[in-house]
């Protein structure tokens, strides 16, 4: 394996913070200013850690009043969106699965196509990252078959970035094969080309992403974040940009995000490959220790190799 599935699971988290972080900064587009994506992905990431599975009724009820304090339509939208992708790495390593929960969890809030659409096509990406299974020759043609039938724009402006991808097309090229339509078929769309024009590079996907000027700015650059943080981990993501969000004085959410996600993903990744952490729940499981010099050390479990429970 190239990199460790933790060190991926943590670049997703990290590159989607770090992409937020920075387009704010660049404060090109002050009217994007509300989703928030660690706020959108810690909801649903705590209730799998503490289920070890997906239970939509706490997943539903830890969500509620994130998106009812939510100022506008459209922020719900792009944190719905946010909130699937730990779907994606809980469920990365079975497609099937990844979809049918995906869906279960749109179904239950309004099924928005184009919510649906995007969420899909984000879940297979970073799980194709996730596997090491991503081919950039291929990637979109199968996200689009993943998508399945739709009467959303969003397979079409895929084939768009498909081609121009594959004429290796710059900026300027893009903005006018796309019109520089302000939607969020259009936003996620052009996240896709930054993040496979440069795909071995997450600076440069993400600098590319900067430089786009759209009313969702802020989303193309955190989604591209995420995207390449699945496929570089932590590993790809410059070190000066990761010391640029701990805390210095206490101020900013995104400083005090790092770490939260950082311990998300590290959770997550422990839940997911069947780690019990026994001192996290000692009611569940009684602990009897061992004596060693006279101390109790407490006892640790881990799944069998190559062994992933059902869930």
């Amino acid at each position: 394996m190239r990199y460790s599935l933790v060190s991926r699971f943590r670049g997703v988290l990290l590159g989607g913070v770090l992409g937020e972080s920075l387009a704010k900064g660049g404060e090109k587009n002050c009217r994007e200013a509300y989703p928030n994506f660690a706020g959108a992905i810690t909801p649903g990431a705590e209730s799998l850690i503490t289920l070890g599975k997906l239970d939509l009724d706490n997943w539903l009820t830890r969500y509620q009043k994130e998106f009812i304090t939510s100022p506008v339509i459209s922020s719900i939208t792009i944190k719905r969106i946010f909130a699937s992708i730990p779907l994606a790495l809980f469920f990365h390593e079975n497609p099937v699965k990844l979809r049918q929960n995906c869906l279960g969890v749109l179904k239950s809030w309004d099924d928005d196509p184009i919510i649906r659409d995007i969420t899909l096509a984000l879940g297979y990406a970073i799980a194709q990252s996730l596997t090491e299974k991503l081919q950039p020759q291929t990637l979109i043609p199968q996200i689009i078959s993943f998508i399945g039938e739709t009467q959303t724009l969003l397979p079409q402006k895929l084939l768009i970035i498909h081609k121009l991808l594959e004429q290796r097309a710059g900026l300027e090229r893009l903005q006018a094969e796309l019109s520089r339509e302000e939607e969020l078929s259009h936003a996620v769309a052009v996240a896709f080309y930054c993040f496979l024009g440069t795909l071995e590079d997450f600076r440069f996907s993400v600098l590319h992403s900067l430089q786009l000027e759209s009313v969702y700015s802020q989303t193309i650059t955190t989604i591209t974040g995420a995207l390449s943080g699945s496929y570089n981990s932590t590993v790809g993501i410059p070190a000066y940009w990761q010391i640029s969000l701990l805390p210095t004085n206490s101020t900013g959410n995104e400083e005090s995000n790092l770490w939260q996600m950082l311990e998300l993903a590290d959770a997550l990744a422990a839940v997911w490959s069947g780690v019990y952490n026994l001192a996290l729940h000692p009611r569940e499981v009684p602990n009897p220790g061992c004596i060693i010099s006279n101390q109790s050390v407490p006892l640790s479990v881990y799944a069998a190799p190559r062994v992933i429970r059902g869930r």
